[in-house]
């Protein structure tokens, strides 16, 4: 068994500016903990395979094609593959999303 404390990982530099915690990594997936803190937002962007997000903490707005909306704790929210999205934090408080991605990416995330 493995466990780790998301507190004890560091964030790793990504192309957002944000901390972006990756706390599972194997052949088959990637788990990343992802906190805003206010005014902070994730630039739009598309993975290349389907996302599924979890929202841990605070409240935040998910933009995912044309649909935006605003999610809060235990909300889970599905992104299909080449979808533009991205997350946005206009509230006074931080919010934390997990991210999964299945399967694991062969290509890169795109920048729109």
């Amino acid at each position: 068994m493995k466990c780790r404390k998301v507190s004890k990982i560091s964030s790793q530099p990504n192309p957002h500016h944000v901390d972006a915690r990756k706390i599972y990594d194997t052949p088959h997936a990637i788990a990343v903990v992802i906190t805003l803190n206010p005014g902070e937002s994730l630039k739009r962007h598309m993975t290349p395979v389907d996302v599924f997000f979890y929202v841990l903490e605070g409240t935040g707005i998910v933009e995912i094609g044309q649909e935006k909306e605003t999610v809060g704790k235990d909300t889970l929210v599905e992104s299909p593959a080449r979808i533009p999205h991205r997350w946005i934090n206009e509230s006074e408080s931080v919010f934390r999303v997990l991210v999964v991605k299945v399967p694991r990416p062969t290509e890169e995330t795109k920048l729109l």
